[in-house]
């Protein structure tokens, strides 16, 4: 694809994207522009999940304006930060725990299950859907965790009953891992079947639920399991992080919710200072800022109707998409598809075993996804795709 052939496509969707409301905003005209060239030595990144909008401009400044005190320790910048957290969920502040990223406190939600296993002299599993995000199989593993995996069914979707069933028959402890919406299918579980089985597991039972890309999802059928935390139970822990719609992944902040008792055993096991002065202060911002926080989703949003749109007209099938990016399937070898988008100068994700022959493909920015749109075409057209 051509510089010219580009821009004049960049042009179009950026044309177009300027009659939506949001638009309007002061984010927009800082955002998109058409200049955007793509080469070996700067690529397209749609193969982590990033958000290339990149951080709220007010995130920005919170960070320069906290530099002259950042000899100092982050305690007051962190309880700020778990203080607005609680206020934000209607939790105290003894219902929050900061992570280095959700993936601590994924981490140490799994050691806290474990090491209460070993306490009580008995067996520890972890039952997860397959596939999805595999941080809590990795932090399990090397403690003795016995791994569940659940292949999901035929729409990709949880197959919540067996989990449910494989829980029940065990006689030890059971970690639930769930990611709703999932990684890397984007895929939603509903929150009633999901509440329901919260409710009405045995005591035996833990759930670390995974919500890092919980704010993309706008359909009434999901409601975050935050709300069985401010109903009082305490058999789970919410993970969210700031890396996803705040695009604030290089800095390193997550957060867990839960019941104070859970919250102050799973603390032990987290880092001291395990959130930086520049994060929590640019997290900070990031909650208070609505409108950026509505202008990240409504990106997204426009985004992914592109990319649906084109799978549609070239017939490929994907998965509807529930966060910032979608699963779709590719014509031959993923590796070969990988190798090719490459060339084009766009990394793409990999495969993700049993889902062979499907791709994650993150969803950037509008003028990002033109750009990957109109290769995709063309590798159409080539017989690739």
């Amino acid at each position: 694809m051509n510089r010219r052939s580009f821009l004049t496509s960049s042009s179009l969707v950026i044309g177009s994207l300027s009659l939506s409301s949001f638009i309007n905003s002061a984010y927009a005209d800082a955002k998109l522009s058409s200049k955007q060239i793509f080469n070996a030595e700067n690529p397209l990144l749609l193969n982590f999940n990033e958000n290339s909008l990149g951080m709220s401009p007010k995130a920005k400044q919170a960070i320069i304006d906290a530099l002259p005190n950042a000899f100092r320790y982050p305690d007051d910048a962190r309880s700020a930060l778990i203080s607005e957290l609680g206020k934000t969920f209607q939790l105290s502040d003894k219902h929050i725990t900061l992570g280095n990223g959700s993936s601590e406190t994924i981490q140490a939600a799994v050691q806290y299950v474990a090491n209460k296993g070993q306490k009580e002299q008995k067996a520890v599993q972890l039952i997860v859907p397959d596939p999805t995000f595999n941080y809590a199989e990795l932090y399990a593993a090397p403690l003795g965790v016995n791994i569940v995996k659940i292949p999901v069914d035929e729409k990709l979707a949880f197959d919540l009953k067996t989990m449910q069933k494989k829980a029940d028959a065990f006689d030890g402890i059971s970690m639930v891992y769930l990611c709703n919406p999932n990684n890397p299918t984007a895929t939603l579980t509903p929150t009633a079947p999901l509440a329901n089985w919260i409710k009405s597991a045995k005591e035996n039972v833990f759930f670390i639920i995974d919500e890092a890309y919980a704010e993309f999802a706008s359909t009434p059928e999901f409601t975050s399991a935050i709300a069985l935390v401010q109903k009082g139970h305490k058999n789970l822990i919410v993970a969210r992080t700031f890396s996803k719609i705040y695009a604030l992944a290089g800095l390193r902040v997550g957060y867990g919710i839960a019941a104070p008792d859970v919250i102050e055993g799973i603390d032990t096991f987290v880092s001291i200072d395990n959130t930086n002065t520049a994060g929590a202060v640019a997290a900070l911002a990031s909650l208070n800022d609505r409108a950026y926080r509505e202008y990240s989703r409504k990106s997204i949003d426009v985004s992914r109707q592109m990319v649906v749109d084109a799978l549609n007209e070239l017939q490929i099938e994907y998965v509807p998409s529930h966060a910032n990016f979608i699963f779709h399937k590719v014509k031959g070898d993923v590796k070969t598809y990988q190798n090719r988008m490459k060339d084009a100068h766009i990394m793409v994700g990999r495969e993700f075993p049993p889902a062979y022959g499907w791709s994650r493909l993150t969803l950037g920015t509008p003028e990002e996804m033109s750009y990957f749109v109109a290769t995709l075409k063309a590798f159409r057209a080539k017989d690739w795709i």
